[in-house]
């Protein structure tokens, strides 16, 4: 990798302004570094300066009251997945950050970090490859190999998201607060990614001087149940090949309302609004569970080697479902 100073933050003014003062790249922020050190490694990211964020004081807390949950962006993911008042009223965030990567990287990867982790795609991580992604022409996975790549959403850039806490957060309607010069600015999650259509370089709205502070999570509406299912290509800990995070208002067998967010199937976590009409006052059985699987699917433009997502995330839409009515 190339050199770099190192700077320990002392407060978030302190973060903006360095980060005013460079162009895009230069001065880069490292939390848990799970993420970004492979970046550096490869070559793929050289910044002259990293900004060390993990000295910020009152960024690594989770609190809950009648309003709901916030959630520092510094807390790690492993005390997200461990944490009991997440895992009995917001039991789909739990399993997410409870399902992400080894207990080493739980432990020092971040909330965060999670959420701003670049792609694993084979391509944009060869260094020797100048893919759309990183300023050249073509997406690779196009008609290259494409087994692990986009079947929503990915014209012209043909990625999955790897975060596993994103879709979880999205399905429970959350919010994360943003730190810039201007001081601080809450949007919901789902406003936080952006798709390669609108700019093929990033993978969400943050400025280059801005940084991500909080979580905010509302407090879950009463008889809702929720879930998060992942398929991986192994038993060992991975990346999703498809998941869904699902967030069911129940009356009895009937869902009231439903939120289903994918995740490894786009480049950005992937709400099915036509999944979520298909259940949405439906008494949930097999045959509703099994149309609205094949509602999320029906737009689905798989490439030369992934079209087995498609039948993959259908049967995960329909599982959730039937798994919210037996709980």
């Amino acid at each position: 990798m190339e050199k770099f100073s190192y700077v320990n933050a002392t407060s978030l003014k302190q973060v903006t302004s360095l980060l005013s003062d460079s162009g895009w790249g230069e001065i880069m922020m490292i939390a848990g570094g799970t993420d970004l050190l492979a970046e550096l490694k490869e070559y793929i990211e050289t910044p002259k300066t990293l900004i060390n964020l993990k000295t910020l004081p009152g960024m690594d807390s989770i609190s809950a009251d009648a309003s709901g949950l916030k959630i520092g962006a510094l807390t790690t993911v492993a005390e997200i997945a461990m944490h009991p008042t997440i895992q009995q009223h917001y039991t789909v965030l739990a399993q997410a950050a409870a399902s992400v990567a080894t207990p080493q990287i739980r432990n020092v990867g971040t909330l965060g970090g999670n959420l701003c982790q670049r792609p694993r795609c084979w391509y944009y991580r060869d260094e020797t490859i100048s893919c759309l992604k990183k300023g050249g022409d073509l997406c690779y996975a196009v008609e290259g190999l494409s087994k692990y790549h986009a079947i929503f959403g990915g014209d012209p850039v043909y990625i999955v998201h790897p975060s596993d806490i994103a879709p979880a957060l999205i399905a429970l309607n959350a919010s994360i607060k943003i730190a810039g010069p201007e001081g601080e600015k809450t949007i919901k999650v789902e406003e936080f990614f952006t798709l390669p259509a609108a700019n093929p370089f990033r993978e969400n709205v943050l400025e280059p001087n801005e940084i991500v502070v909080e979580v905010q999570v509302p407090n879950p509406n009463p008889n809702t149940k929720s879930l998060y299912l992942k398929v991986r290509e192994k038993g060992a800990p991975d990346f999703a090949l498809a998941s869904v995070a699902g967030v069911f208002e129940m009356m009895g067998k009937t869902c009231q309302t439903a939120s289903i967010v994918l995740g490894g199937v786009a480049p950005a976590p992937w709400r099915s609004t036509d999944a979520e009409t298909a259940l949405t006052g439906k008494m949930i059985n097999d045959s509703v569970s099994t149309k609205a699987g094949e509602e999320a699917v029906k737009n689905a433009q798989p490439l030369n080697d992934n079209e087995y997502k498609v039948t993959l995330t259908q049967n995960l839409i329909s599982r959730a479902a039937m798994m919210a009515v037996s709980k």
